[in-house]
C-alpha cells in the first residue's frame, strides 16, 4: 500500500524537475491522511512561476496528470504548491 503514493510523489518530482531551472531544489513531501494524500511540492523561489504557469495553467495540468494517475491507483491525492 505504501508503494503507490510514493510512485505518485515520484511522478510529480520528475515532472517538476523537467520544468524548473533548479531541479536540485525540487522536493515533494507526502502527507498521508485517512482518505486523502497531500503532496506538497517545493521548488526554488525563482522557479515558482514556471510551476504555476500563466493563469495557473501549468499547475492545473500537473494536477490533471496526478488526478489521472491517482484514479488509476484508486487513491485520492491533492497537490499543494508550497512557497
Amino acid at each position: 500500500m505504501s508503494a503507490n503514493p510514493s510512485e505518485l510523489s515520484r511522478l510529480i518530482e520528475v515532472i517538476a524537475k523537467c520544468l524548473v531551472d533548479f531541479p536540485d531544489q525540487v522536493s515533494v513531501n507526502e502527507v498521508v491522511g485517512e482518505n486523502t494524500t497531500v503532496l506538497e511540492l517545493k521548488v526554488a523561489k525563482q522557479d515558482l512561476g514556471k510551476i504555476i504557469g500563466k493563469q495557473g495553467r501549468t499547475a492545473q495540468a500537473i494536477r490533471t496528470v496526478l488526478n489521472g494517475a491517482s484514479t488509476k491507483l484508486r487513491k485520492r491525492t491533492v497537490l499543494e504548491i508550497v512557497e
